[in-house]
């Protein structure tokens, strides 16, 4: 044991830099994989906590005033019922900022769909103008218990008594309003009422939905929502950070595995004599096995220790919604078993890949066998010839040759050597006509020669080498791809940046002229949304009519065309998923009691109610009900206006009868993400870094045997050294470009995917600039060469004793 110690002590103390490189590699592999389970907890266990503690509802159906909905609470499988409660649409403000709710008259405190108590106190029957507010309405009014609110338009003022939480949809400025809980009697004129269903199975929630629809009437149904929309809602961004992560800690965690087997396989073909002297000394092969999976197993141990302990006790500190991820994550049952079983499956994949490379150690002879005399590869192949330019050339006889090499000098320098043309290999050997061989510096044959000659092996290195080139290939994709969400906001679905709500009554011509006479809005599009029953009556989609037939809405479409004609529309992925169609067929909805069927002619890139839009012209939806006026408008603004100077404006002109809010970009929940690729490309270079060491280690340890001979043929130190440089250079060169043709692809795959499966839609994916990758492929090449040249001129300029022992 103390000589297996002593062994490993003298083996750390050679490799101190690659030790260093693996521990640092590990810990961020580690830490990337936490912080993945604790954004995966954030974005689940608050929302189903919540849930569960409130009772919530699977299904909340709104209705008009006249459906009876006592017959719901009778249907098999609703376990129990919440209201019915009267419900109206209002705009609220508070400090010059507006909002749009839904206030819900409630006498009682309900029991299903309780709201929780964050601040504040109920419903007070004594206090009929005061309501209780969900905390992510609350927070965007940057309100508090005891502050009052106005309704612009109206003299009444409602005081806030409360916060609560609840698992109900979220409010979304500008798209779902925001949930107001007040007595009935600030409900004086309900527009309809609310009900909703707490289910025995949630799994049956499409056809409990199907059943009370019959029972009520399609006519009586406004809007369907269910659980699992309020749940993918509140996960949103989270739960793709923590994808993100994940998927990158894996790859990562990969490409450290086949970067430590094989360091380990380089060090056992440089060190096979001294393997060897130890079991000529007693050592068996189980002990030979366990000196390096001992040692690279303490190294992964020290980092995902290290990973685990800051986590820990930083993670909570970190800023933004990561910390918060890990704080809320501390706090969960499962997050001491998942710090314990993230670091430890870690740890023991990289012994698993550690103990196939050891395994070779222990199969070594206790006598070292003879170093084959050719080298594996073979010469260099004909295309390898022609690639580095060393090919034969037909010049008349008695044409002047100039260079250097053409006497016939050795391999020294760039030059051209000439024959009579007799025998030249390759040449036609005719009269008056002399052969010429064009030669390249001996570095960068020799080099070439040596990265690709031993060819299973060379395959394995640049194999290796490129897969963290190809995760920071598709890091960079994803960062690209982010930019474009802020940069290019019209090429992702988002043409305009302020949605203005105007009241029923609103005269749609003078609005539509105020609106544009704002030197910032370079168009105005009138439009409505309503909420529409789909086929088979399990769920509501959103309805839209945006623009004119004459100033259509500027849709992005990813497939395809625009909508011109009558009944002509475009959807988002999220809609053509839910009703199983595709581009090209027609569809029939009911809006109320009014059916609309459409001709699908586009699919559009739709950020909005996870994909389930279907849009199309005002003046389509008109030929329907002609009695139809515009409820809002988008507006697009002018380049280089400012939206919140432009939503001032327009507030003040309007006179409290505008309500103004910014579109939502879906990249602003993703600001951390831009963070998260950093540290992961950071620990992907750490990873490329220690097997660009192994390839370079092994690269030098393999010259040292052809030191003599290279040194015999007149070769300079310098030009050795080359040799190794150009070798690695080649090898990295290999990498950037496989990784290049790999990981473009890749990245528009996973990128596409995210997105159709999140509802907006393939298509949105984009690739880092020509420009950006050449820097980056340039830096690794470049990168590669410098850290090769000083062990390699080290080696080059070796004394024979030392070279002969070497070779022995």
């Amino acid at each position: 044991m103390r000589a297996t110690l002593r062994w490993a002590h003298s083996d750390l103390r050679s490799h101190r830099g690659e030790a260093l490189f693996l521990v640092l590699a590990t810990a961020g592999i580690v830490a990337s994989l936490l912080l993945a389970t604790a954004l995966f907890g954030y974005a689940t266990n608050p929302w189903q906590r919540v849930f569960t503690q409130a009772r919530g509802a699977h299904v909340w159906l709104h209705t008009d005033r006249a459906a009876d909905t006592g017959r719901l609470a009778a249907l098999d499988g609703v376990q129990s019922v919440a209201g019915p409660y009267p419900t109206a649409s209002a705009t609220v403000a508070v400090r010059g900022t507006r909002a749009s709710v839904e206030l819900r008259g409630t006498a009682e405190r309900p029991d299903v769909g309780r709201p929780l108590l964050t601040a504040g106190h109920w419903l007070d029957a004594g206090d009929p103008d005061g309501v209780v507010l969900e905390t992510r309405l609350a927070r965007a009014l940057l309100a508090q218990p005891g502050d009052t609110l106005t309704l612009p338009g109206t003299p009444r003022t409602l005081t806030v008594l409360g916060i609560a939480d609840s698992p109900e949809r979220r409010y979304r400025p500008g798209e779902q309003p925001g949930l107001v809980w007040a007595p009935p009697a600030a409900v004086p004129d309900p527009g309809g009422q609310v009900i909703g269903l707490r289910l025995t199975d949630p799994g049956e929630t499409d056809y409990a939905v199907q059943r009370a629809v019959t029972v009520l009437g399609a006519g009586a149904i406004g809007q369907v929502s269910t659980w699992e929309q309020a749940r993918a809602e509140a996960q949103g961004d989270n739960r793709l950070l923590g994808q993100v992560l994940g998927l990158f800690g894996l790859g990562a965690l990969l490409a450290a595995g086949l970067a430590v087997h094989g360091a380990i396989g380089t060090r056992i073909r440089g060190h096979l004599r001294d393997i060897s002297v130890l079991k000529a000394i007693g050592f068996t092969p189980g002990q030979v096995v366990r000196v390096f999976l001992l040692q690279h197993l303490a190294y992964a141990l020290l980092g995902a220790v290290a990973a685990a302990a800051l986590t820990q006790a930083l993670g909570s500190r970190v800023p933004g919604r990561l910390g918060d991820a890990v704080g809320v994550w501390q706090g969960l049952p499962g997050h001491t078993v998942a710090l314990f079983v993230v670091p430890a499956c870690a740890v023991l994949f990289i012994g698993a890949t550690t103990g196939l490379a050891a395994w070779r150690a222990g199969r070594v002879p206790p006598v070292p066998l003879p170093r084959p005399a050719g080298a594996q590869g073979g010469g260099l192949s004909g295309a390898a010839r022609r690639v580095l330019g060393l090919r034969g050339f037909r010049v008349p006889a008695g044409a002047r040759v100039r260079g250097r090499g053409a006497r016939g000098s050795g391999v020294r320098g760039l030059g051209v050597q000439a024959s009579d043309g007799a025998g030249a290999p390759g040449v036609d050997a005719s009269p008056g006509v002399r052969a010429l061989e064009v030669r390249v510096p001996p570095a960068l044959v020799l080099g070439w020669h040596k990265a690709f000659a031993r060819r299973p092996r060379s395959f394995a290195t640049v194999a290796r080498l490129t897969l963290p080139l190809l995760l920071i290939v598709v890091a960079m994709s994803a960062w690209t791809t982010i930019d474009r969400f802020h940069s290019s906001p019209e090429q992702i679905g988002l043409p305009t940046a302020l949605t203005v709500r105007v009241d029923a009554d609103a005269d749609e011509r003078g609005t539509r002229a105020l609106l544009e006479r704002d030197p910032g809005v370079a168009a105005a599009y009138p439009g409505v949304e309503v909420a529409a029953l789909v086929p088979g009556q399990t769920a509501t989609i959103a309805l839209r009519g945006l623009g004119t037939r004459a100033d259509p809405y500027p849709y992005a479409l990813a497939e395809g065309r625009r909508a011109h004609g009558p009944d002509e529309a475009v959807a988002g992925q999220g809609l053509l998923d839910l009703l199983e169609v595709e581009v090209g067929d027609w569809v029939r909805m009911t809006v109320g009691d009014r059916p609309q069927i459409l001709h699908i002619v586009g699919r559009s890139i739709e950020p909005e109610n996870a994909g389930r839009v279907i849009s199309t012209s005002l003046d389509t939806l008109r030929e329907n009900d002609p009695r139809l006026e515009p409820a809002l408008y988008q507006l697009r603004l002018r380049t280089g206006a400012d939206p919140d100077e432009v939503a001032g404006r327009l507030t003040e002109t309007g006179h409290g009868r505008l309500d103004v809010h910014a579109v939502s970009n879906p990249a602003d929940g993703l600001s951390p993400l831009r963070g998260v690729v950093l540290g992961l490309v950071a620990v992907l270079a750490l990873v490329g870094l220690i097997e660009l060491l192994t390839a370079i280690g092994g690269t030098v340890r393999e010259s040292e045997r052809d030191l003599l001979a290279l040194k015999a043929i007149g070769l300079s130190p310098r030009q050795i050294t080359g040799i190794a440089v150009t070798a690695t250079a080649c090898t990295a060169l290999a990498a950037v470009l496989l990784a290049a043709a790999l990981g473009l692809p890749l990245a528009h795959w996973l990128i596409d995917a995210q997105g159709a499966s999140s509802g907006i839609g393939a298509g949105i994916a984009r690739s880092p600039s020509p420009v950006l990758l050449v820097v980056v492929g340039a830096g690794a090449v470049l990168g590669a060469a410098a850290l090769a040249a000083v062990p390699s001129a080290r080696a080059a300029r070796r004394r024979l004793a030392d070279t002969l022992s070497a070779v022995a």
